[in-house]
């Protein structure tokens, strides 16, 4: 297991290459292929990105409880983490870095969130999984996620291999679409403005959090 002092990079590219190593090649070529076609359709360039206006939203989080953007602007900064799910190690190992760095986050009086299309008991499951201390937000049907310009539907020659997996996104989010936002993270300013995007079509590409607090210790100075 990668420790918490390697950069998320690090981290990421430990597990996927021991993904490599176990899963046949002809899912691989398939997986990478799909990838591939994802970049190719530009779908990053739809992405919200600096400079643009922060679409205000309402959800809830893992317990239940709404949780309005625009009244967590109202303390200070807010770090938006959009994530396809608890299915998703890539997923569960950035959940993990920004929860490592949560302490610093809070010292600057920036509020981080996650977002994913899951039903809220996937939501709890993943905030107990990994003692997250911040909101897991359920964006079911991926209204939020729309609104940023991330949505994209899984390739369908994805879908029996992740049903290989044991992974059921249909059961996670509630509708047989599969739908799924690109992995993205935002830190939004108080006035609602985006002042860091990062939005990526490969999914083992994460924004890396110490990138993320340098631009929130910027808006704090």
């Amino acid at each position: 297991m990668a420790t918490t002092t390697h950069s998320l990079a690090d981290q990421l590219s430990e597990y996927r290459a021991g993904f490599q190593q176990k899963v046949p090649q002809d899912a691989q070529i398939t997986m990478a292929a799909a990838t591939d076609t994802l970049e190719a359709s530009g779908i990053v360039n739809q992405a919200l990105t600096v400079g643009d206006t922060a679409p205000d939203f309402e959800l809830p989080d893992a317990t239940g409880q709404s949780v309005r953007l625009s009244e967590l602007l109202k303390q200070g900064p807010v770090i938006i983490n959009f994530y396809r799910g608890e299915w998703c190690p890539y997923c569960n190992l950035e959940l993990r870095a920004f929860q490592n760095l949560l302490p610093e986050f809070k010292q600057m009086g920036a509020n981080l969130i996650a977002v994913s299309p899951e039903l809220p008991d996937h939501s709890l499951s993943v905030t107990e999984k990994h003692s997250l201390e911040f909101a897991v937000l359920s964006d079911v049907g991926n209204k939020v996620s729309r609104q940023y310009g991330l949505v994209f539907t899984l390739d369908a020659s994805l879908q029996p291999i992740y049903q290989n997996f044991g992974i059921d996104i249909p059961a996670s989010n509630g509708d047989d679409s599969y739908e799924l936002p690109l992995p993205a993270t935002y830190v939004i300013d108080q006035t609602g403005n985006i002042r860091y995007a990062f939005a990526e079509a490969d999914y083992t590409q994460r924004a890396e959090p110490q990138d993320v607090l340098a631009v929130v210790q910027e808006l704090a100075s």
